[in-house]
């Protein structure tokens, strides 16, 4: 007996290596006896739990998300209108302050001294019309009184009374008695013209006065005050300090062009509403309207500007700050619905695994134009009643076997 080298069973040879036919018959089955010993049948891949839900229909709205930047409503910067030193400060910095309020003190000797100025000349000015207008009824009545005597004198030359020289005499003291009047009418016209420019001067110098009070122009809150007490100070020089109109509020956002139809429908109408949401802000979302739509689209990006004005009592809304907006345009009825979570991206765009009646699975592409909330709008792919995996997609592959959590079929949302 001698052992093949390439096989595990013995065999009896002859010596010249023949075998008989009961010797084959019998290795034959031994070796298929071994070789079946040692197949193992692989078991089947167990199914894949997942968590479905029926493809719905409902009406949605049509709302158009964008990022938003806030924007005082009125934004003011105070600077002084005068040159002087700033004695005193009557807030301080980031206090709400109030139209009205008084804000700064400017020192106000030098323009009162000119205000004082302006009211002496003024006075000086009365008098001397006073005077002027005295002599003028004094000058009236001497040339009253020359006119008569020159009549008279005239009447007695006719009689031969008196000579001829004394009646000239008489009237040449007529004539400067009228000369004397006239200009005391001038001197009052004169006076009367100063008294207007001294009544200017006192104006001007009263406003110069009144604004080294310096008084807030709006409701807001103040910023950094950049010019301190003692401080010398320009007239129209940099900003003294900033304050910024917040309650209400603007928020500028942009929306892509193909909305302009829509936006054109509900801006001559209804107001359309906005909702303003602060990331990290556990709070409600703001809600605003429209007030403001631009007058052209922007060529650059396609996009239209639009403003919303926002109720901002509890400063929720800070000028600078981002935040997300949701324009409502309408409501689309019979919308195709699913979860959002079973939306999933991959390589070639987006798709959704349908569960068959034989529960097994099939992915297919979707096209989803927006979401609103939990819920995604299907524009193409799905059909209503159809069976979505909204959990386990993971372990999923095309024609893999699922179990449904809690035996279902997925129920509509």
């Amino acid at each position: 007996m001698v052992r093949d080298k390439d096989s595990t069973y013995p065999f009896i040879l002859s010596r010249p290596r023949r075998m008989s036919l009961a010797g084959i018959a019998a290795a034959m089955a031994m070796l298929a006896f071994g070789c079946a010993k040692s197949q193992v049948v692989a078991p089947l891949a167990p199914a894949v739990p997942v968590v479905v839900a029926k493809v719905s229909q409902q009406a949605m709205p049509v709302e158009v998300v964008a990022v938003g930047n806030v924007e005082a409503i009125s934004t003011v910067s105070v600077r002084s209108q005068v040159s002087g030193q700033l004695l005193e400060v009557h807030f301080k910095e980031g206090d709400f302050v109030h139209k009205g309020q008084l804000l700064l003190t400017i020192d106000s000797r030098p323009y009162q001294a000119q205000v004082d100025q302006a009211k002496g000349a003024l006075v000086r000015d009365q008098a001397q019309l006073q005077q002027a207008e005295a002599n003028l009824a004094k000058d009236s009545a001497q040339e009253e009184y020359a006119r008569g005597e020159a009549q008279r004198y005239a009447n007695l030359m006719e009689k031969g009374l008196v000579p001829k020289e004394t009646l000239e005499q008489i009237k040449s003291q007529a004539a400067v008695a009228l000369q004397s009047l006239r200009a005391d009418r001038a001197a009052i016209d004169s006076a009367k013209a100063s008294l207007v420019l001294d009544q200017g001067s006192l104006n001007g110098a009263n406003v110069q006065l009144s604004y080294c009070s310096i008084y807030s122009p709006i409701d807001g809150q103040t910023g950094a005050v950049m010019q301190k007490a003692g401080n010398l100070l320009k007239a129209a020089d940099v900003p003294i300090v900033v304050i910024n109109q917040v309650d209400p509020i603007y928020v500028n956002f942009t929306v892509p062009q193909q909305y302009w139809s829509d936006i054109k429908k509900r801006a001559g109408g209804q107001a359309l509403r906005v909702t303003a949401t602060v990331p990290q802000d556990p709070g409600e979302p703001q809600q605003g309207a429209v007030t403001f739509v631009d007058n052209a689209v922007d060529a650059a990006t396609g996009t239209i500007h639009l403003r919303a004005t926002f109720e901002n009592a509890q400063n929720r809304l800070w000028p600078g700050l981002f935040v997300n907006t949701v324009l409502r345009l309408s409501e689309q009825a019979n919308a195709t619905v699913v979860p959002t979570q079973a939306i999933t991206q991959g390589q070639n765009g987006t798709f959704v695994y349908v569960v068959k009646p034989d529960n097994t699975v099939e992915p297919r592409p979707v096209v989803s134009s927006r979401a609103i909330g939990a819920l995604a709008v299907i524009d193409k792919g799905l059909n209503p009643d159809e069976t979505v995996v909204t959990d386990g997609q993971t372990r999923l592959t095309k024609g893999a076997k699922v179990q449904i959590k809690g035996g279902g079929e997925g129920a509509p949302f």
